[in-house]
């Protein structure tokens, strides 16, 4: 699946995308790690590309930075295939997952590599490097400490700091935040995203985290068995899923099996009550009613409180999530998931009987 029609160059006068996919396929023997993927990534975007291990988001990314060569199909950089053209020799640079930091070398060092291949004045060097330090709030002092002395965070800050030295095009990311603790994970995502901000540069992320995905993209790209099956903004992902699998992929949803009935209600599988939700489309009878836990409200009464629909059941357990508290309710054999802010709690204990409800408007339906 490619980036929608009017972003493609020569569609009504559209700018020409800065990196084009057409037809990417890498293969191993008979195994397509990569299969037919048509992309446009545009100047300045922050595209991410998300999906489980074995999915083909590491193979493509590396063919993008010149580090595998396609099997079929091109690569354009502004509209010049860059199939055969060494990475070294691309405007682009790469930050890995396992950074491949120098560890004998100090953090300016790490820092001026690239420019000291190329010849560039030392002074020059250690001034560039000195930007670089000042814009990822590295303090000038680590610039002659070894880098085996530093912090996690300060060691992907370095990372970042040699991808930029060089002044690429675009900066490509091999899931470079996901081997670090939470806390930290949280506070480089707002960064990196302040970084692209402040750069305008084109960076093309990969991740299995949709949630990280989600914080700082401009764009995603969900992979699955070499294929991009749906590209769109954050919103666009998280309200419109196109199927089972990627609204899956969103975290923690009620997903329920449901199929046609003749009345224009759906059977659900494991409930007693049928539901009310978006129409079926012409051919399908069997398809998943996705609802997202903060459309999911308790009804005090038990009497439906306004909710197309209605389930009973459970109150089994809660989880603080800072500012929101998640709940899980069985019901029909099955686990609900309601979240709501903490001031909104609900005043039955762990074990009490409770009612859940949602409206049709807030549900969506996927094939499988």
């Amino acid at each position: 699946m490619g980036a929608p029609e009017a972003h493609r160059s020569g569609a009504g006068g559209a700018i020409p995308p800065v990196l084009r996919l057409v037809g990417l396929t890498k293969t191993f023997g008979s195994f397509a790690a990569v299969d037919q993927v048509d992309l446009d990534i545009r100047q300045g975007e922050f595209f991410t590309i998300v999906g489980p291990s074995g999915s083909g988001k590491t193979t493509l990314l590396r063919m993008l930075a010149g580090l595998e060569r396609p099997s079929a199909g091109d690569i354009l950089l502004r509209g010049e295939r860059v199939n055969d053209v060494a990475a070294n020799r691309r405007p682009t640079a790469m930050v890995f997952q396992s950074l491949a930091l120098f560890q004998h070398k100090t953090v300016g060092q790490n820092i001026e590599f690239a420019l000291k291949m190329r010849r560039v004045d030392p002074a020059a060097r250690r001034e560039r490097a000195y930007q670089l330090m000042d814009m990822l709030r590295l303090s000038r002092d680590y610039y002659g400490r070894s880098v085996a002395r530093i912090s996690g965070g300060e060691r992907q800050r370095v990372a970042l700091a040699r991808a930029l030295a060089s002044d690429p095009e675009i900066l490509f990311f091999d899931e470079p935040l996901s081997a670090i603790d939470y806390r930290l994970r949280k506070q480089l995502e707002v960064e990196l995203k302040d970084l692209h901000r402040e750069t305008r540069k084109t960076f093309v992320y990969i991740t299995h985290s949709l949630e990280e995905a989600m914080v700082m993209s401009d764009r995603i790209g969900i992979m699955r068995q070499g294929r991009l099956i749906q590209i769109g903004t954050p919103d666009e992902i998280y309200t419109r899923p196109l199927n089972k699998f990627v609204s899956e992929f969103m975290g923690e949803v009620n997903i329920i099996e449901v199929e046609a009935r003749a009345d224009g209600w759906l059977a659900a599988k494991g409930l007693e009550r049928p539901l009310k939700g978006p129409v079926m489309p012409n051919g399908l009878v069997h398809g998943h009613l996705v609802v997202r836990p903060e459309s999911v409200r308790f009804i005090d009464n038990g009497a439906g409180g306004g909710a197309d629909n209605v389930v009973a059941g459970t109150l089994y357990n809660e989880y603080a999530l800072g500012s929101r508290v998640q709940y899980h309710v069985k019901a029909g054999g099955r686990m609900f998931v309601v979240e709501k802010l903490r001031e909104l709690r609900p005043e039955a204990t762990l074990g009490a009987a409770v009612t859940i409800g949602w409206d049709a408007r807030d549900s969506i339906l996927v094939p499988d």
